[in-house]
C-alpha cells in the first residue's frame, strides 16, 4: 500500500503542473496514467502540432510543452505509474483506497482527476472471435517486437503506425498489410517505402479488405478477410496487429459515484472539488458554468485543487500562501538560492 498526500490520475499537462504545485507547497504525490508515456493528449494525439494559446509561449508543440513541464518537475521526486488504470476507488475512514488494474494500491486523502477526456483505449476489431486471442495473438500496440521474428504477421490500418510497423517487421517476418481503402494516411515517404517493399515481395498488400473472422482453437491459425466486392480470402497468420487509432472513454471513473454531465465531471469553482470530498477534477474532464477547454484553464484549476489538498493532507497545519519570487521556503524546495 502506497501512502501519499495526493494521487493524480492523468499525466498530461494539467496533471504535470498540478504535481508541480503539490510538491511546491510541500505535499507528496503520485501520478497514474493509462498510457505508457508521460504527456497525455499532447503526446498521444498531437506531439508535432503547434499550440498557440499558452501564456508567454507564442508557439510550441505538444511534445515541447510536455518536455518543459517535465523539466519543471525536476527539482521534485514524483513517482509515475504508467500503463496503469485506476479501477477501484473506495472510502476508507478519512482516506480513499485506490487500486489499479495491475494491483497497485494507494491510500490518500486526495484524488485529483486530470484525465483529459477519459482513458485512451485502442479501437478494436469487430468480430467477437478476436476477443479470445487478444493479448496473445492479436495486439493493438507493440511492446516486444522480437516475438514476431520469423512469423506470419497480418497488420491492419492505413496510418503511420501500421505502415511503420509493416516496414520494420518485414525485415524478419512475413507481412500481410490490410487496409480498407486504396489510399493511405501516412507520410508520403513512408507510403512510397511500403510500396517498394510490396514490389520486392517483402510485404503482401490487400486494399479494400476488412477482417471478418479469426480462426484457431488455442492459438490463432488464420484470418478471413473480405473485399468491398464480397470476395473472401483466408490468410495463414500467427499474429494480427490492429492500428485504428484511439478512442476516449470515461472508463471506470463513471462508477465512482461522481456527478457526470455528458461524459464530464461536475465540480465547484472554489477548489474544483466534485460531489465527493477529497476528489477533484481538473482539465478537459471537468465541467462548470463558463468552462473553457484550454490548457491554461487546466493550470488554474490544478493550482487551486492542489491548495485544497493541503487542508485534508495536513489538517493540523495552516496553509500560508507564498510567492516563488520572495519565499525562502519555496526557493529551497525548488533548489534555488535566495
Amino acid at each position: 500500500m502506497i501512502k501519499t498526500d495526493a494521487l493524480i490520475i492523468g499525466a498530461g499537462p494539467t496533471g504535470l503542473f498540478t504535481a508541480h504545485q503539490l510538491k511546491l507547497i510541500g505535499l507528496n504525490c503520485e501520478v497514474v496514467d493509462n498510457l505508457d508515456k508521460i504527456g497525455g493528449q499532447c503526446i498521444e494525439l498531437y506531439p508535432d502540432k503547434p499550440i498557440y494559446d499558452i501564456p508567454a509561449v507564442p508557439e510550441c508543440t505538444g511534445e515541447e510543452l510536455t518536455n518543459n513541464l517535465i523539466n519543471q518537475l525536476k527539482p521534485f521526486d514524483v513517482k509515475f505509474h504508467l500503463s496503469e488504470r485506476v479501477e477501484e476507488v473506495k472510502k476508507n475512514n478519512e482516506n480513499w483506497k485506490v487500486k489499479t488494474n495491475k494491483g497497485t494500491e494507494f491510500s490518500t486523502p486526495n484524488i485529483v482527476i486530470a484525465g483529459g477526456v477519459g482513458s485512451f483505449e485502442p479501437r478494436k476489431f469487430g468480430p467477437k472471435e478476436c476477443e479470445k486471442f487478444e493479448n496473445k495473438s492479436i495486439f493493438y500496440s507493440i511492446k516486444d517486437k522480437s516475438i514476431f521474428k520469423g512469423k506470419a504477421v497480418s497488420i491492419f490500418g492505413g496510418g503511420d503506425s501500421a505502415l511503420d510497423w509493416a516496414i520494420e517487421l518485414s525485415k524478419d517476418s512475413k507481412i500481410n498489410l490490410i487496409h480498407r481503402r486504396d489510399e493511405f494516411r501516412g507520410a508520403q515517404a513512408t507510403v512510397d517505402k511500403m510500396r517498394d517493399l510490396v514490389k520486392s515481395g517483402k510485404i503482401n498488400l490487400f486494399t479494400k479488405y476488412q477482417l471478418k473472422n479469426a480462426n484457431g482453437k488455442e492459438n490463432l491459425e488464420s484470418i478471413d478477410i473480405e473485399h468491398d466486392n464480397k470476395e473472401a480470402k483466408n490468410l495463414k497468420t500467427n499474429y494480427v496487429l490492429g492500428f485504428f487509432g484511439l478512442i476516449m472513454q470515461l472508463g471506470p471513473i463513471a462508477n465512482w459515484g461522481l456527478n457526470i454531465d455528458k461524459k464530464t465531471i461536475s465540480v465547484d469553482t472554489e477548489k474544483f472539488q466534485t460531489n465527493q470530498d477529497g476528489i477533484y477534477a481538473i482539465g478537459d474532464i471537468c465541467t462548470y458554468p463558463g468552462k473553457l477547454k484550454l490548457i491554461l484553464s487546466g493550470f488554474h484549476e490544478g493550482a487551486l485543487a492542489a491548495r485544497a489538498c493541503f487542508k485534508l493532507a495536513r489538517p493540523n497545519e495552516k496553509y500560508r500562501f507564498e510567492f516563488t519570487t520572495t519565499s525562502s521556503n519555496l526557493l529551497k524546495r525548488l533548489g534555488k538560492k535566495e
